[in-house]
């Protein structure tokens, strides 16, 4: 069972790790990113922000499933 969670934390660290990099070079790339002069807009930050939780949701399943696998 601990085998099959550890699994299932390093299926969803891999998908957090793909999937939202690429996510944000397409928010990155969208006119609604940036303003006229150039800064980050509110689109761009909101985006930047739930993509970083994201990614550390991943880092975290990632060393939960290593620490069940390595402490049955």
């Amino acid at each position: 069972m601990i085998t099959t969670l550890a699994i299932l934390l390093f299926v969803n660290a891999a998908w957090n790790a793909i999937v939202w990099p690429q996510f944000f070079k397409r928010v990155n790339r969208d006119e609604r990113a940036r303003d006229a002069s150039g800064k980050p807009t509110p689109f761009l930050i909101v985006h930047a922000v739930l993509i970083g939780i994201s990614l550390l949701i991943a880092v975290i399943s990632a060393v939960v499933g290593i620490v069940a696998l390595v402490n049955p």
